[in-house]
């Protein structure tokens, strides 16, 4: 178990080597080996200081995290920043698995043939799951090509997905479709969508005889819509349709319980809001059913042993073993903040960040309705040029924003983001649009 209070201090040193010839590589070996970090992990918060004071808890835990204190990070929808405990779970683990003493001399830190079960149970657990029903996986998007490429699918047959989905959640549908004649269809998520009935008849309606699948994001990654899943799960079964969620967004920015969804698969990338190493995902499988409809797609050792059940699609030869511990560190974490805090939390600064965006005319591309969006705001913010704006907040400012074009903001929301940051951007995008 990680020990959040002591980060580093007992990490030996290492080298930061540039690619060298032959003659400098002797030296660079001498040089006195830099630290990882600068100093020790500031203490974490008493716990309690969040029924005195929520801002003042916020605040030091800000301090768990290496972004520079001048640096305003609105994108975790692209990838969130390790805190310190999660680094100290990944670099304790090298330390400890690179010795190559471990007591069972079959035994090796390579990850690709391990139950893993300590590890599956504590991700298991975070999400509502059993450790039966998920496979440790690099990141959404290898879990959505196992599901894409993985079911038995015939030409003709249709693939149900919304207008709004990631390139790992869309394309390798796209490639069954161009290799084997699959068709992909897609229904349209309003910008914005008034309330989850408008989602779900829009779905309902597009649904054909030779709909199999409804694959669609928990979290839209280009609006932040909160779909209703559990709705979603409930129509497809009804009418005999596999159905597959991309969570890449959710895992660590909301409560999550897989099988209270009741969908058949599941996918995620905990890099994001559980601050988690990156190459670090999952990839859930509701029951037996499920599972022996789904073809391993990368084969090795235990492909073929049903009695795996979901643990056969993790194995897929050598990885990487410290990425796990991280992984358990970041849930670890988060369990220790609490997840209802988070997700309050998660909340309150969308609510905010929204709020003062449509003061200033933005055209909001996520749900007036609280209920669907999180810690993701789109915006559009016409006649704002991206990328032009984007690179005017970081170069100029430090701000870290996501657009698209044309005039397209995505702004996240993390739990350590301070009032003040978002105020500061604020100030700096009233000051852009008057220039």
């Amino acid at each position: 178990m990680v020990n959040r209070r002591d980060f580093l201090t007992s990490l030996a040193a290492f080298s930061a080597v540039a690619p060298l010839g032959m003659p400098e590589m002797a030296h660079a070996f001498s040089v006195p080996p830099a630290c990882l970090v600068d100093g020790p992990a500031p203490p974490l918060p008493d716990r309690n200081l969040y029924m005195q004071n929520e801002d003042a808890f916020w605040a030091a835990l800000r301090n768990q995290f290496l972004i520079p204190k001048d640096e305003v990070f609105l994108n975790n929808g692209t990838v969130g920043s390790s805190p310190y405990p999660v680094l100290k779970g990944v670099f304790d683990s090298y330390l400890d698995t690179e010795r190559m003493a471990q007591d069972d001399p079959e035994q090796y830190p390579i990850w690709g043939y391990e139950a893993y079960a300590s590890y599956r149970d504590a991700l298991a657990q975070f999400i509502g799951a059993t450790r039966d029903q998920i496979a440790m996986t690099r990141n959404a998007t290898e879990s959505n090509n196992y599901i894409a490429n993985g079911l038995e699918l015939k030409p003709g047959d249709e693939v149900l997905m919304s207008d709004q989905e990631h390139p790992g959640g869309e394309q390798p549908w796209n490639l069954r479709a161009k290799r084997y004649g699959i068709v992909v269809k897609k229904f349209e998520v309003p910008k914005p969508p008034k309330n989850a009935a408008e989602i779900l008849n829009r779905i309902n309606d597009a649904i054909t005889p030779r709909t199999r699948i409804i694959f669609v994001s928990h979290i839209t990654t280009v609006t932040g819509v909160v779909l209703p899943v559990k709705e979603i799960a409930a129509l497809a079964r009804s009418k005999g349709i596999i159905s597959a969620l991309d969570g890449a967004h959710v895992t660590g920015m909301m409560r999550l319980n897989v099988n209270d969804i009741g969908c058949d698969l599941y996918t995620s990338s905990p890099h994001k809001w559980l601050q988690a190493p990156k190459g670090s995902g999952f990839l859930y499988l509701r029951d037996e059913a499920i599972m022996n409809k789904l073809w391993n797609t990368i084969a090795t050792h235990g492909w073929d042993e049903p009695n795996l059940k979901a643990e056969r699609f993790q194995h897929i030869g050598s990885s990487n073993v410290p990425m796990l511990a991280g992984l358990q560190a970041a849930i670890d974490f988060a369990n220790w903040i609490g997840m209802e805090r988070i997700e309050k939390r998660h909340h309150e600064l969308a609510d905010y960040i929204y709020a003062e965006m449509i003061k200033r005319g933005a055209e909001s591309w996520t749900s007036p309705d609280p209920a669907l969006r999180c810690a993701i705001v789109t915006v559009n913010v016409a006649p704002a040029k991206m990328p032009d704006l984007e690179y005017w907040m970081w170069k100029q400012h430090k701000i870290r924003i996501r657009g698209g074009a044309p005039h397209k903001i995505r702004l996240s929301t993390p739990y350590y983001l301070q009032k003040g940051d978002i105020q500061r951007f604020l100030q700096k995008f009233d000051s852009y649009k008057q220039a």
